[in-house]
Protein backbone atom coordinates (compact mmCIF):
# COMPACT_ATOMS: atom_id res chain seq x y z
CA UNK A 1 0.00 0.00 0.00
CA UNK A 2 1.54 3.29 -0.74
CA UNK A 3 1.13 6.11 1.77
CA UNK A 4 1.12 9.78 0.73
CA UNK A 5 1.53 11.01 4.21
CA UNK A 6 3.43 10.24 7.16
CA UNK A 7 1.26 9.00 10.14
CA UNK A 8 1.07 9.17 13.79
CA UNK A 9 -1.14 6.23 15.09
CA UNK A 10 -1.62 8.10 18.60
CA UNK A 11 -2.78 10.58 16.36
CA UNK A 12 -4.75 8.44 14.53
CA UNK A 13 -6.79 7.07 17.41
CA UNK A 14 -10.31 8.32 17.96
CA UNK A 15 -10.06 8.02 21.83
CA UNK A 16 -7.58 5.69 23.45
CA UNK A 17 -9.96 2.61 25.29
CA UNK A 18 -9.02 0.06 27.40
CA UNK A 19 -7.91 -3.24 25.85
CA UNK A 20 -7.07 -4.50 29.62
CA UNK A 21 -10.49 -3.98 30.84
CA UNK A 22 -11.62 -5.64 27.64
CA UNK A 23 -9.61 -8.53 27.85
CA UNK A 24 -11.03 -8.80 31.97
CA UNK A 25 -14.59 -8.78 30.43
CA UNK A 26 -14.07 -11.53 28.15
CA UNK A 27 -14.71 -9.79 24.99
CA UNK A 28 -15.11 -5.94 23.97
CA UNK A 29 -18.26 -4.00 23.64
CA UNK A 30 -19.07 -2.28 20.49
CA UNK A 31 -18.35 0.81 22.66
CA UNK A 32 -15.08 0.18 23.58
CA UNK A 33 -14.30 -1.72 20.06
CA UNK A 34 -14.35 1.65 18.07
CA UNK A 35 -13.06 4.08 21.14
CA UNK A 36 -9.42 1.42 19.78
CA UNK A 37 -10.10 2.20 15.87
CA UNK A 38 -7.98 4.47 14.38
CA UNK A 39 -9.70 7.07 11.82
CA UNK A 40 -8.37 5.70 8.89
CA UNK A 41 -7.11 1.65 8.93
CA UNK A 42 -4.62 2.51 5.92
CA UNK A 43 -2.45 4.73 7.34
CA UNK A 44 0.74 3.87 8.06
CA UNK A 45 -0.27 0.39 7.42
CA UNK A 46 1.46 -2.19 5.47
CA UNK A 47 -1.35 -4.28 3.63
CA UNK A 48 -1.36 -8.22 2.96
CA UNK A 49 -0.32 -8.92 -0.37
CA UNK A 50 -2.85 -12.77 -1.52
CA UNK A 51 0.26 -14.63 -2.72
CA UNK A 52 -1.85 -17.05 -4.34
CA UNK A 53 -3.35 -14.01 -6.68
CA UNK A 54 0.46 -12.63 -6.86
CA UNK A 55 1.51 -15.98 -8.30
CA UNK A 56 -1.33 -15.65 -11.03
CA UNK A 57 -0.51 -12.17 -12.18
CA UNK A 58 3.17 -12.77 -12.29
CA UNK A 59 2.55 -15.74 -14.27
CA UNK A 60 0.21 -13.79 -16.42
CA UNK A 61 2.46 -11.07 -17.64
CA UNK A 62 1.61 -8.95 -14.72
CA UNK A 63 4.66 -8.50 -12.77
CA UNK A 64 4.67 -4.89 -12.66
CA UNK A 65 1.48 -5.09 -10.61
CA UNK A 66 1.95 -8.34 -8.29
CA UNK A 67 3.08 -6.99 -5.33
CA UNK A 68 -0.17 -4.59 -5.28
CA UNK A 69 -2.44 -5.45 -2.44
CA UNK A 70 -5.76 -7.27 -2.92
CA UNK A 71 -8.88 -8.19 -0.96
CA UNK A 72 -9.39 -12.06 -0.28
CA UNK A 73 -12.75 -13.19 -1.20
CA UNK A 74 -14.99 -15.18 1.49
CA UNK A 75 -17.13 -16.12 -1.74
CA UNK A 76 -18.83 -19.68 -0.20
CA UNK A 77 -18.23 -21.97 2.97
CA UNK A 78 -15.38 -24.02 1.53
CA UNK A 79 -13.38 -21.16 1.30
CA UNK A 80 -12.86 -20.93 4.71
CA UNK A 81 -10.67 -23.38 4.82
CA UNK A 82 -9.47 -23.15 1.54
CA UNK A 83 -10.47 -24.69 -1.98
CA UNK A 84 -8.20 -25.74 -4.74
CA UNK A 85 -5.56 -23.40 -5.68
CA UNK A 86 -6.59 -21.00 -3.07
CA UNK A 87 -5.56 -21.28 0.80
CA UNK A 88 -7.99 -20.56 3.79
CA UNK A 89 -8.96 -17.56 5.64
CA UNK A 90 -6.52 -18.95 8.66
CA UNK A 91 -3.43 -19.71 6.19
CA UNK A 92 -4.15 -16.00 4.80
CA UNK A 93 -3.57 -14.48 8.40
CA UNK A 94 -0.98 -16.46 8.98
CA UNK A 95 0.92 -15.75 6.13
CA UNK A 96 -0.04 -11.74 6.75
CA UNK A 97 1.92 -12.11 10.10
CA UNK A 98 4.49 -13.85 8.52
CA UNK A 99 4.99 -10.81 5.89
CA UNK A 100 4.90 -8.13 8.41
CA UNK A 101 2.07 -6.70 7.72
CA UNK A 102 -0.20 -4.59 9.58
CA UNK A 103 -3.85 -4.94 7.24
CA UNK A 104 -5.36 -7.62 5.94
CA UNK A 105 -8.55 -7.09 3.81
CA UNK A 106 -11.46 -9.50 3.47
CA UNK A 107 -14.86 -9.72 1.36
CA UNK A 108 -17.91 -10.92 3.32
CA UNK A 109 -19.88 -12.56 0.76
CA UNK A 110 -22.23 -15.14 0.85
CA UNK A 111 -25.65 -14.04 1.42
CA UNK A 112 -28.89 -15.88 1.30
CA UNK A 113 -30.12 -15.12 -2.09
CA UNK A 114 -26.82 -13.63 -3.20
CA UNK A 115 -26.97 -11.08 -6.17
CA UNK A 116 -30.23 -11.37 -6.92
CA UNK A 117 -30.24 -9.66 -10.02
CA UNK A 118 -26.82 -10.93 -11.79
CA UNK A 119 -27.00 -14.90 -12.35
CA UNK A 120 -23.19 -15.14 -12.88
CA UNK A 121 -22.54 -14.31 -8.98
CA UNK A 122 -25.40 -16.24 -7.35
CA UNK A 123 -23.93 -18.09 -3.81
CA UNK A 124 -24.58 -21.40 -2.86
CA UNK A 125 -27.49 -20.46 -0.09
CA UNK A 126 -31.23 -20.43 -1.46
CA UNK A 127 -33.19 -17.18 0.02
CA UNK A 128 -34.38 -19.05 3.39
CA UNK A 129 -31.11 -19.81 4.37
CA UNK A 130 -30.26 -17.13 7.08
CA UNK A 131 -29.31 -19.40 9.91
CA UNK A 132 -26.90 -21.33 7.89
CA UNK A 133 -25.31 -18.02 7.12
CA UNK A 134 -24.70 -16.98 10.75
CA UNK A 135 -23.87 -20.43 11.96
CA UNK A 136 -21.83 -22.14 9.26
CA UNK A 137 -20.30 -18.79 7.55
CA UNK A 138 -20.31 -15.96 9.87
CA UNK A 139 -19.47 -17.33 13.12
CA UNK A 140 -16.78 -19.41 11.77
CA UNK A 141 -15.20 -16.53 10.03
CA UNK A 142 -15.44 -14.35 13.54
CA UNK A 143 -13.51 -17.27 15.46
CA UNK A 144 -10.51 -17.18 13.38
CA UNK A 145 -10.11 -13.16 13.28
CA UNK A 146 -10.74 -13.47 17.15
CA UNK A 147 -7.44 -15.42 17.11
CA UNK A 148 -5.02 -13.71 19.75
CA UNK A 149 -2.61 -14.35 17.44
CA UNK A 150 -4.20 -12.17 14.59
CA UNK A 151 -5.10 -9.43 17.13
CA UNK A 152 -2.27 -6.62 15.81
CA UNK A 153 -3.19 -6.60 12.23
CA UNK A 154 -5.83 -3.93 11.47
CA UNK A 155 -8.98 -5.94 9.39
CA UNK A 156 -10.66 -4.06 6.34
CA UNK A 157 -13.94 -5.80 5.53
CA UNK A 158 -15.97 -5.06 2.49
CA UNK A 159 -19.88 -6.50 3.71
CA UNK A 160 -21.55 -8.25 1.13
CA UNK A 161 -21.26 -6.08 -2.16
CA UNK A 162 -24.48 -5.73 -4.47
CA UNK A 163 -27.11 -6.89 -2.09
CA UNK A 164 -28.44 -4.04 -0.37
CA UNK A 165 -28.25 -1.59 -3.38
CA UNK A 166 -30.93 -4.63 -5.10
CA UNK A 167 -33.50 -3.89 -3.10
CA UNK A 168 -33.43 -0.40 -4.34
CA UNK A 169 -33.28 -0.78 -7.48
CA UNK A 170 -34.26 -4.40 -8.45
CA UNK A 171 -37.23 -4.70 -6.71
CA UNK A 172 -41.69 -4.08 -7.68
CA UNK A 173 -42.76 -1.97 -8.90
CA UNK A 174 -39.46 -0.86 -11.00
CA UNK A 175 -39.31 -2.42 -14.53
CA UNK A 176 -35.80 -3.61 -13.39
CA UNK A 177 -37.96 -6.06 -10.87
CA UNK A 178 -36.40 -9.79 -10.70
CA UNK A 179 -38.35 -12.16 -8.92
CA UNK A 180 -35.51 -13.08 -6.61
CA UNK A 181 -34.86 -9.55 -5.61
CA UNK A 182 -38.67 -9.58 -4.75
CA UNK A 183 -37.95 -12.62 -2.45
CA UNK A 184 -35.19 -11.05 -0.90
CA UNK A 185 -37.38 -7.95 -0.25
CA UNK A 186 -39.91 -9.89 1.26
CA UNK A 187 -38.18 -11.71 3.42
CA UNK A 188 -35.89 -9.38 4.66
CA UNK A 189 -32.82 -11.81 4.57
CA UNK A 190 -30.58 -9.28 3.40
CA UNK A 191 -30.72 -6.83 6.40
CA UNK A 192 -30.98 -9.83 8.52
CA UNK A 193 -27.49 -11.25 7.39
CA UNK A 194 -25.82 -7.66 7.06
CA UNK A 195 -26.82 -6.69 10.44
CA UNK A 196 -25.65 -10.17 11.75
CA UNK A 197 -22.11 -9.56 9.79
CA UNK A 198 -21.69 -5.98 11.68
CA UNK A 199 -22.48 -6.65 14.78
CA UNK A 200 -20.43 -9.81 15.11
CA UNK A 201 -17.74 -9.22 13.35
CA UNK A 202 -17.77 -5.16 14.42
CA UNK A 203 -17.26 -6.71 18.08
CA UNK A 204 -13.92 -7.47 17.01
CA UNK A 205 -11.90 -4.60 18.38
CA UNK A 206 -9.09 -4.39 15.18
CA UNK A 207 -12.02 -5.22 12.44
CA UNK A 208 -13.38 -1.91 10.24
CA UNK A 209 -16.41 -2.88 8.83
CA UNK A 210 -17.53 -1.19 5.17
CA UNK A 211 -20.42 -1.40 3.50
CA UNK A 212 -21.03 -2.06 0.11
CA UNK A 213 -22.92 1.26 -1.89
CA UNK A 214 -22.83 -0.25 -5.34
CA UNK A 215 -21.30 2.87 -8.01
CA UNK A 216 -22.57 5.70 -9.58
CA UNK A 217 -24.14 4.60 -12.55
CA UNK A 218 -26.40 2.31 -10.11
CA UNK A 219 -27.67 4.68 -6.67
CA UNK A 220 -26.42 7.61 -8.39
CA UNK A 221 -30.26 9.25 -9.35
CA UNK A 222 -32.38 10.88 -6.61
CA UNK A 223 -34.97 8.40 -6.90
CA UNK A 224 -32.04 5.95 -5.77
CA UNK A 225 -29.68 7.64 -3.52
CA UNK A 226 -31.66 8.82 -0.73
CA UNK A 227 -33.32 6.20 -0.29
CA UNK A 228 -30.53 3.45 0.09
CA UNK A 229 -29.00 5.70 3.05
CA UNK A 230 -32.86 5.17 4.39
CA UNK A 231 -32.34 1.76 4.17
CA UNK A 232 -29.18 1.36 5.30
CA UNK A 233 -30.20 3.74 8.31
CA UNK A 234 -33.56 2.28 9.36
CA UNK A 235 -33.52 -1.57 8.22
CA UNK A 236 -29.67 -2.58 8.47
CA UNK A 237 -27.64 -0.98 10.84
CA UNK A 238 -29.60 -1.76 14.22
CA UNK A 239 -30.85 -5.45 12.68
CA UNK A 240 -30.18 -8.78 14.03
CA UNK A 241 -27.44 -7.69 16.36
CA UNK A 242 -25.78 -4.55 14.86
CA UNK A 243 -25.49 -1.12 15.67
CA UNK A 244 -24.39 1.93 14.04
CA UNK A 245 -21.20 1.36 15.99
CA UNK A 246 -19.90 -1.52 13.86
CA UNK A 247 -19.77 0.46 10.41
CA UNK A 248 -16.74 2.29 9.80
CA UNK A 249 -17.69 3.68 6.71
CA UNK A 250 -18.19 2.26 2.45
CA UNK A 251 -17.29 1.29 -0.65
CA UNK A 252 -18.12 2.03 -4.08
CA UNK A 253 -17.47 0.69 -7.63
CA UNK A 254 -16.34 -2.96 -5.80
CA UNK A 255 -16.01 -5.30 -9.25
CA UNK A 256 -16.83 -2.50 -10.82
CA UNK A 257 -15.97 -0.36 -13.80
CA UNK A 258 -16.93 3.19 -13.01
CA UNK A 259 -13.89 6.20 -13.71
CA UNK A 260 -12.56 7.14 -10.74
CA UNK A 261 -12.82 11.00 -12.50
CA UNK A 262 -14.07 11.98 -15.58
CA UNK A 263 -11.56 14.89 -16.32
CA UNK A 264 -13.73 16.98 -19.25
CA UNK A 265 -17.41 17.22 -17.62
CA UNK A 266 -19.27 17.09 -14.56
CA UNK A 267 -23.31 16.34 -15.02
CA UNK A 268 -24.03 20.00 -14.82
CA UNK A 269 -21.22 21.36 -17.12
CA UNK A 270 -23.44 23.25 -19.15
CA UNK A 271 -22.86 22.79 -23.11
CA UNK A 272 -25.32 24.13 -25.55
CA UNK A 273 -26.70 26.23 -23.25
CA UNK A 274 -28.26 23.26 -21.01
CA UNK A 275 -26.49 20.74 -18.62
CA UNK A 276 -25.37 17.77 -19.82
CA UNK A 277 -27.45 15.94 -17.08
CA UNK A 278 -30.49 16.86 -19.14
CA UNK A 279 -29.08 16.49 -22.71
CA UNK A 280 -26.68 13.54 -22.29
CA UNK A 281 -27.88 9.85 -23.00
CA UNK A 282 -24.84 8.44 -20.96
CA UNK A 283 -25.64 10.80 -18.01
CA UNK A 284 -29.42 10.22 -18.34
CA UNK A 285 -29.98 13.05 -15.47
CA UNK A 286 -27.73 11.36 -12.88
CA UNK A 287 -26.48 13.92 -10.48
CA UNK A 288 -22.48 11.62 -11.11
CA UNK A 289 -20.23 11.03 -13.84
CA UNK A 290 -17.58 9.18 -11.47
CA UNK A 291 -16.68 7.75 -8.53
CA UNK A 292 -14.65 9.83 -6.69
CA UNK A 293 -18.09 12.27 -6.48
CA UNK A 294 -20.34 9.82 -5.95
CA UNK A 295 -18.56 8.26 -2.91
CA UNK A 296 -17.95 11.85 -1.42
CA UNK A 297 -21.50 12.88 -1.51
CA UNK A 298 -22.65 9.65 0.00
CA UNK A 299 -19.60 10.43 2.44
CA UNK A 300 -21.29 13.51 3.32
CA UNK A 301 -24.29 12.68 3.76
CA UNK A 302 -23.33 9.40 6.23
CA UNK A 303 -21.71 11.79 8.05
CA UNK A 304 -24.25 13.54 8.65
CA UNK A 305 -26.99 10.22 9.37
CA UNK A 306 -24.62 8.70 11.63
CA UNK A 307 -23.35 11.97 13.82
CA UNK A 308 -19.85 11.15 13.66
CA UNK A 309 -17.07 11.25 10.33
CA UNK A 310 -17.56 8.15 8.19
CA UNK A 311 -14.73 6.58 5.83
CA UNK A 312 -15.02 5.85 2.26
CA UNK A 313 -13.01 3.06 0.04
CA UNK A 314 -12.79 3.29 -3.54
CA UNK A 315 -12.31 0.03 -5.97
CA UNK A 316 -10.15 1.24 -8.43
CA UNK A 317 -8.97 -2.17 -10.00
CA UNK A 318 -10.35 -2.14 -13.47
CA UNK A 319 -11.59 1.88 -14.14
CA UNK A 320 -8.21 3.21 -15.45
CA UNK A 321 -9.65 3.05 -19.19
CA UNK A 322 -6.40 4.03 -20.91
CA UNK A 323 -5.52 2.57 -24.27
CA UNK A 324 -5.86 4.21 -27.76
CA UNK A 325 -9.61 5.01 -27.11
CA UNK A 326 -9.14 7.24 -23.88
CA UNK A 327 -10.09 10.66 -24.78
CA UNK A 328 -6.89 13.38 -24.56
CA UNK A 329 -8.92 15.73 -24.40
CA UNK A 330 -13.15 17.67 -24.12
CA UNK A 331 -14.70 17.39 -27.34
CA UNK A 332 -15.26 20.67 -29.53
CA UNK A 333 -19.02 20.08 -29.96
CA UNK A 334 -22.03 22.43 -29.08
CA UNK A 335 -24.36 19.50 -29.00
CA UNK A 336 -24.75 17.99 -25.13
CA UNK A 337 -24.39 14.48 -26.23
CA UNK A 338 -22.25 14.45 -28.91
CA UNK A 339 -19.93 16.64 -26.34
CA UNK A 340 -20.00 13.60 -23.53
CA UNK A 341 -20.09 10.82 -26.23
CA UNK A 342 -16.11 12.27 -27.33
CA UNK A 343 -14.58 13.64 -24.07
CA UNK A 344 -15.97 10.78 -21.37
CA UNK A 345 -13.00 8.39 -20.13
CA UNK A 346 -15.50 5.94 -19.22
CA UNK A 347 -15.50 3.86 -22.37
CA UNK A 348 -18.49 1.38 -21.52
CA UNK A 349 -22.07 1.27 -23.62
CA UNK A 350 -23.62 1.85 -20.38
CA UNK A 351 -22.87 2.02 -16.90
CA UNK A 352 -25.23 -0.74 -15.92
CA UNK A 353 -22.77 -2.85 -17.84
CA UNK A 354 -21.06 -4.97 -15.36
CA UNK A 355 -19.90 -8.41 -16.76
CA UNK A 356 -16.10 -8.45 -17.88
CA UNK A 357 -15.88 -5.19 -20.07
CA UNK A 358 -14.32 -4.51 -23.15
CA UNK A 359 -11.81 -1.91 -23.08
CA UNK A 360 -11.35 -1.81 -19.56
CA UNK A 361 -7.81 -0.97 -17.87
CA UNK A 362 -6.36 -1.31 -14.70
CA UNK A 363 -6.74 2.15 -12.69
CA UNK A 364 -4.94 3.92 -9.79
CA UNK A 365 -3.08 1.69 -7.91
CA UNK A 366 -3.95 1.09 -4.10
CA UNK A 367 -3.26 4.68 -2.38
CA UNK A 368 -3.70 5.76 1.25
CA UNK A 369 -5.41 9.23 1.69
CA UNK A 370 -5.34 9.81 -2.07
CA UNK A 371 -7.84 12.65 -1.85
CA UNK A 372 -9.87 14.67 0.78
CA UNK A 373 -12.93 12.29 1.97
CA UNK A 374 -11.48 8.97 0.75
CA UNK A 375 -9.56 6.54 3.06
CA UNK A 376 -8.19 4.67 0.29
CA UNK A 377 -8.10 3.44 -3.33
CA UNK A 378 -8.05 -0.51 -2.87
CA UNK A 379 -8.47 -3.51 -5.60
CA UNK A 380 -11.38 -5.22 -4.04
CA UNK A 381 -11.76 -7.49 -6.93
CA UNK A 382 -8.33 -8.85 -7.59
CA UNK A 383 -7.54 -7.80 -11.40
CA UNK A 384 -7.56 -10.86 -13.85
CA UNK A 385 -10.35 -12.67 -12.03
CA UNK A 386 -13.41 -12.95 -13.95
CA UNK A 387 -16.78 -11.62 -13.40
CA UNK A 388 -19.06 -14.27 -14.58
CA UNK A 389 -18.82 -16.87 -17.41
CA UNK A 390 -19.91 -16.01 -21.22
CA UNK A 391 -21.69 -18.91 -21.37
CA UNK A 392 -23.15 -21.79 -18.90
CA UNK A 393 -20.80 -24.22 -16.80
CA UNK A 394 -21.71 -26.55 -15.02
CA UNK A 395 -20.62 -26.17 -11.06
CA UNK A 396 -20.70 -27.05 -7.69
CA UNK A 397 -19.90 -23.30 -6.66
CA UNK A 398 -23.11 -22.23 -7.24
CA UNK A 399 -22.70 -20.19 -10.00
CA UNK A 400 -24.77 -19.69 -12.33
CA UNK A 401 -24.59 -18.22 -16.04
CA UNK A 402 -25.86 -14.24 -16.27
CA UNK A 403 -26.70 -13.01 -20.13
CA UNK A 404 -25.18 -9.97 -19.22
CA UNK A 405 -21.85 -11.97 -19.56
CA UNK A 406 -22.51 -13.00 -23.02
CA UNK A 407 -21.09 -10.46 -25.82
CA UNK A 408 -23.97 -11.12 -28.25
CA UNK A 409 -26.58 -10.71 -25.52
CA UNK A 410 -28.59 -7.13 -26.30
CA UNK A 411 -29.65 -6.23 -22.72
CA UNK A 412 -32.54 -5.68 -20.50
CA UNK A 413 -33.76 -2.95 -18.53
CA UNK A 414 -31.27 -3.10 -15.97
CA UNK A 415 -28.62 -1.85 -18.59
CA UNK A 416 -31.13 0.60 -20.75
CA UNK A 417 -31.28 -2.52 -23.51
CA UNK A 418 -27.63 -2.01 -24.97
CA UNK A 419 -25.42 -4.83 -26.01
CA UNK A 420 -23.58 -6.06 -22.77
CA UNK A 421 -20.13 -4.89 -23.43
CA UNK A 422 -18.67 -8.59 -22.70
CA UNK A 423 -15.57 -9.84 -23.16
CA UNK A 424 -15.80 -13.43 -25.03
CA UNK A 425 -14.45 -16.90 -23.61
CA UNK A 426 -15.37 -15.91 -19.86
CA UNK A 427 -14.94 -18.84 -17.04
CA UNK A 428 -17.11 -18.64 -14.16
CA UNK A 429 -17.11 -15.54 -11.84
CA UNK A 430 -13.51 -15.66 -9.91
CA UNK A 431 -11.67 -17.88 -11.98
CA UNK A 432 -8.52 -16.63 -13.61
CA UNK A 433 -9.48 -15.30 -17.11
CA UNK A 434 -6.14 -14.51 -19.05
CA UNK A 435 -7.58 -12.48 -21.91
CA UNK A 436 -9.08 -10.12 -19.73
CA UNK A 437 -5.97 -9.58 -17.89
CA UNK A 438 -3.73 -9.44 -20.70
CA UNK A 439 -6.42 -6.35 -21.91
CA UNK A 440 -6.06 -4.62 -18.39
CA UNK A 441 -2.86 -4.68 -18.26
CA UNK A 442 -2.63 -3.01 -21.86
CA UNK A 443 -5.32 -0.52 -21.22
CA UNK A 444 -3.88 0.15 -17.64
CA UNK A 445 -4.24 4.11 -16.41
CA UNK A 446 -1.59 5.39 -15.10
CA UNK A 447 0.26 3.06 -17.52
CA UNK A 448 2.42 0.86 -15.73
Amino acid sequence: MVATAAFSLAAGLLTVGSVANAEQDGAASADTAIQQRVENPYEGAQVYVNPDWQAKAREGGGSAIADQPTFVWMDRIAAITGTEGARGLQAHLDTAVDQGADLFQLVIYNLPGRDCAALASNGELPADAIGRYESEYIDPIVDILDDPAYADLRIVTVIEIDSLPNLITNVAPRETQTDNCNTMKANGNYQKGVGYALGQLGALPNVYNYIDIGHHGWLGWDDNFEPFADLVMNETVNNNGASPDDVHGFVSNVANYGVLHEEHFDADTVIGGRAVRETSSWVDWNRYVDEASYAKAYGDLFSQRFGRPISMLIDTSRNGWGGADRPDGPSSSTDGDTYVEESRIDRRIHTGNWCNQSGAGIGERPTTSPEEGIDAYVWVKPPGESDGSSEEIPNDEGKGFDEMCDPAYQGNPRNGHNPSGALPDAPLSGHWFQAQFDELIRNAYPPL
